[in-house]
């Protein structure tokens, strides 16, 4: 809405020709959200602790957590709230891979708040089933699936897929009917996995305070750079990269996203004052997993959110074991619970996650020319 209105005013304020930059936009969106986030912070965990809005803690995870019940959970509609309103008065509403990542991240947001609310209505750690949270989750997903077919249809969408390390290699996602019809389903799966996984591997994360709200700026930031590059002919065309002008508009919406995300780590820094709650968790993990596909860096993805791929797989793994030989391969599962029962204390292992983080996107983002 400000990105229209500001840059109308460009032929009778010649400055005002910045707005129509998505660097500067980018920014502005980043900075937007972060202030949304540091103002509303304080009234949301006044209101969370009034409405008695507290954590429910696992009785089997570590004793040095049973002291954090209580603490205000559902901050994640800070993350929220900031990236989506930003995001409208930032972006530019004509471009509709704003829209897909936008109703994504909304959609996932809505799921997560649906869990967190059935913990706090029943008291207890455990919210939604698995099964009626994945469910919703692949509805979700697949109903994007199946968007981007026909985007694609329409010559917005590229089905081709982006190998690392293979430029020359880009199977196609889509079937194709005899006719000359594309068949949605082949893609619209597949994208279901990246999104779900992305989604539900954040949330598997989010168990110490800072630690997954760290992992997702850094994450978002390397899609930040990706995207810029994506839309931008010259870096696209040096780095080999499918181009794509709506790309370029989803730097705001990463950009928002990293905003704020530092603004609800201000508050979550350890000792904690406000839980993400899956609210912010899912709502994340589905808008990295979709600014991914947007940008047909889906291979790409497990490496640029390199310790929630960890997290996931330590789960999977420690599950597969103990049904199988009845023993565990981890003290705990997900995997920062582990190093907690090992020895580490919390910050030393949102530290090192973060610093793992970082190391995970900057190889991701090196990765980009090697191929």
């Amino acid at each position: 809405m400000l990105y229209y209105l500001l840059y109308s005013l460009h032929h009778f304020i010649p400055p005002f020709r910045v707005f129509q930059y998505v660097t500067f936009r980018t920014a502005a969106a980043g900075l937007t959200a972060l202030m949304i986030g540091l103002l509303l912070g304080p009234w949301l965990i006044r209101r969370l602790q009034k409405f008695q809005i507290g954590q429910q803690i696992r009785v089997d995870g570590p004793s040095s957590h049973q002291s954090k019940a209580g603490t205000p959970t559902m901050g994640g509609l800070l993350i929220l709230v900031g990236t989506l309103l930003s995001t409208l008065l930032w972006g530019n509403l004509a471009n509709l891979y704003v829209w897909v990542a936008f109703t994504a991240t909304l959609c996932f947001g809505i799921v997560g708040f649906a869990d967190d609310y059935a913990k706090i209505s029943r008291k207890r750690s455990l919210g939604m089933t698995a099964r009626t949270k994945l469910l919703c989750q692949s509805l979700i997903a697949v109903a994007i699936g199946i968007a981007l077919h026909y985007l694609a249809l329409h010559g917005l969408y590229n089905t081709r897929l982006s190998v690392p390390f293979a430029k020359n290699f880009t199977p196609e996602l889509a079937l194709w009917h005899p006719l000359g019809l594309p068949l949605a389903l082949p893609l619209a799966l597949f994208i279901a996995i990246v999104i779900v996984g992305a989604s539900n591997t954040v949330n598997l994360t989010d168990g110490l305070d800072g630690l997954a709200a760290g992992c997702v700026i850094v994450a978002a930031s390397a899609l930040t750079v990706l995207c810029y590059v994506s839309g931008h002919a010259r870096f696209a065309e040096y780095l080999d990269l499918f181009k794509n002008n709506y790309a370029a508009e989803l730097t705001i919406f990463c950009g928002a996203m990293v905003g704020a995300t530092t603004s609800f780590l201000w508050y979550n820094a350890h000792p904690a004052q406000i839980f993400m709650g899956d609210v912010g968790s899912l709502s994340l993990g589905g808008a990295i997993g979709t600014v991914a596909v947007l940008i047909k860096q889906e291979l790409l993805l497990p490496m640029i959110g390199g310790v929630f791929v960890l997290e996931g797989l330590s789960v999977i793994l420690q599950v597969i074991s103990f049904k199988t030989t009845g023993k565990r391969i981890f003290r705990m599962a997900p995997l920062h619970h582990h190093f907690e029962l090992i020895g580490w204390n919390e910050s030393q292992v949102v530290i090192r996650f973060w610093i793992t983080a970082f190391i995970f996107a900057l190889f991701s983002l090196t990765t980009l020319k090697l191929r």
